[in-house]
């Protein structure tokens, strides 16, 4: 069985077109379905339903995706066994939520380039849906995620940590110090927040809609450390962020937490990938590294 063929129909299968198969291989439209056709052949089953230039798997195929993913990894891992040990090399594509940024820039990366340093890096802003829409079509390597807590069999949990969120102020607001804030109470004050869809800003929406309150930001922007600046020189401004954006802000004062009575978000923080996905050796270099510095 061609592995060239087996590759041709996973990336077939995830990007659910032939022409963006091929072009994502550097194949031409024929050659693809040439050898999805071949593929078939060799099985004795059809792995497409073609409808109106719409590629869906038959339910015979989406059992025989699981197997190709695997052989793929055992060729992989099967290849990087027999080859002599060489320098680790090769691009990471991690989807993420803006607040991570900063941690893989500033602590990861530098880690990284330091112990690895052919490994080059690709970061995608993206909300936790299309993180995970991009994982499932190999479009990325890991999702690293700050949202409720994921867990689903398609994905490999490589850390997690849960991560403690507050509403903040500036240290002169007239509510710091001040006790059992009631939720309906803060809501009235003026917000600034990251994107709607962005995790905890989706859930903190989500928790409001519940309790049929909402919130009307007077500014979003998806960057937290510019979020912390403007809290800072707006007084009267109020955010949600998690305590590890704030925490050096809060320490020298000009940044406080407040005591909000009835609130409660649980946030976690979790780097995954897929279950089916071919650990390289740039992403197992990556895993170390995290695990390095959390450790």
């Amino acid at each position: 069985m061609d592995m060239k063929n087996i590759n041709t129909f996973i990336y077939t299968a995830e990007l659910g077109s032939f022409t963006k198969a091929a072009e994502l291989l550097g194949y031409s439209q024929s050659t693809v379905s040439f050898q999805i056709r071949q593929l078939e052949e060799e099985l004795g089953t059809v792995l497409f339903e073609r409808i109106n230039r719409t590629v869906t798997l038959t339910d015979r195929g989406k059992e025989i995706l699981r197997y190709a993913h695997r052989m793929k990894q055992l060729a992989g891992e099967m290849q990087e066994m027999v080859q002599p040990k060489q320098e680790v090399r090769g691009h990471l594509r991690i989807a993420m939520s803006d607040s991570l940024c900063e941690e893989i820039a500033e602590k990861l990366f530098v880690l990284l380039q330091r112990k690895y340093p052919e490994v080059t890096m690709k970061i995608v802003i993206a909300g936790t849906d299309e993180m995970f829409r991009l994982l499932n079509q190999n479009q990325v390597d890991f999702v690293y995620t700050l949202d409720r807590h994921i867990y689903h069999s398609d994905y490999v949990i490589v850390t997690e940590s849960q991560e403690a969120v507050h509403f903040v102020t500036g240290y002169q607001n007239s509510l710091n110090g001040k006790k059992q804030i009631l939720l309906q109470e803060l809501i009235c004050q003026p917000f600034i927040l990251t994107e709607k869809e962005m995790s905890y800003r989706r859930m903190l929406s989500e928790y409001l809609a519940s309790r049929s309150l909402e919130i009307q930001p007077v500014f979003e922007v998806g960057n937290t450390e510019l979020i912390c600046r403007m809290l800072e020189k707006n007084a009267s401004a109020i955010s949600l962020l998690p305590d590890y954006v704030t925490e050096k802000a809060v320490q020298e004062k000009r940044l406080v937490r407040l005591d909000v009575k009835d609130f409660q978000l649980d946030i976690w923080k979790q780097l995954l990938y897929h279950r089916d996905k071919w650990i390289s050796p740039q992403m197992q270099a990556f895993m170390n590294v995290i695990k390095e510095v959390q450790a």
